[in-house]
């Protein structure tokens, strides 16, 4: 009789040892990801020293988890080269653009959506190397 309610306190011990330890885990996990959602995501061109910082809004001033921001660039000899980029913004709405080319022949477009809405930049890296944006995206006109 005394076996069994050793047993029964040594079972019980080990279960709240194991439930103790899952749920440092799981803590461990979620502040891991929290942490991930909140490093800015890059983007490199490797076409040049200058960079564009992107804050996306909704209309409410509020920032967009997940908002993509595209741009075009044509570069190099006569402008010739051409690259297409693109990037999705993190939790607090922000993204980055870096290796971009110090001299285009009009400039970057940056043009950012998000469902239905949609918002620009545009930016003469010759003038501003190292730009930073904030965009208000609008319901897209039907």
């Amino acid at each position: 009789m005394r076996t069994r309610i050793l047993r029964r306190k040594t079972a019980a011990r080990h279960f709240f040892v194991f439930a103790g330890m899952a749920l440092m885990m799981v803590s461990a996990l979620a502040q891991t990801a929290a942490q991930e959602s909140r490093t800015v995501p890059v983007i490199d061109g490797g076409v040049g020293p200058c960079s564009a910082d992107f804050t996306i809004n909704d209309d409410a001033a509020k920032p967009l988890y997940n908002a993509t921001i595209k741009v075009h660039i044509a570069y190099g000899f006569m402008y010739m080269r051409k690259l297409d980029l693109q990037v999705g913004t993190n939790v607090d709405g922000k993204a980055r653009f870096t290796g971009l080319p110090d001299r285009t022949k009009d400039g970057l477009f940056f043009r950012a959506s998000q469902g239905d809405r949609e918002g620009s930049a545009f930016d003469d890296s010759a003038k501003t190397c190292k730009a930073e944006f904030t965009i208000q995206l609008e319901k897209k006109n039907q």
